[in-house]
């Protein structure tokens, strides 16, 4: 499976983007999902996941209620909407696969890894 994260960009505190990752492979539908994310000079950290058919999800406290992550399993795509975005929130953010149907907060669970999106928040 490969993993292309797309969508990061600066935008202004309190405002808005949403991540996208497009997965190649037909595996993709019984796949857990997760989104982490990296701040400078810290190490990565779990933001969301959910399971193969969106149905569970988990969210960190910080993101809880800002951030919605889902997946659209016909276009084989994850999503994190993001919204009432804050200066904290700046950060790398990851997609990640891992073949089980249950999406997990341990990275050391997830085989697959995109490339990274920057998102940049301005206070």
């Amino acid at each position: 499976v490969q993993l292309q994260a797309s969508g990061g960009g600066l935008v202004q505190a309190g405002g808005s983007l949403r991540l996208s990752c497009a997965a190649s492979g037909r595996a993709f539908s019984s796949y857990g999902m997760g989104w982490f994310r990296q701040a400078p000079g810290e190490e990565r950290r779990f933001v969301a996941h959910l399971n193969w058919n969106g149905a569970m999800t988990n969210y960190a406290d910080s993101v809880q209620g800002r951030f919605t992550i889902s997946r659209d399993n016909a276009k084989n795509t994850l999503y994190l909407q993001m919204n009432s975005l804050k200066s904290e929130d700046t950060a790398v953010y990851y997609c990640a696969a891992r073949e089980k149907p249950y999406g997990s907060i341990q990275q050391t669970l997830y085989e697959y890894w995109g490339q990274g999106t920057q998102v940049t928040v301005s206070s």
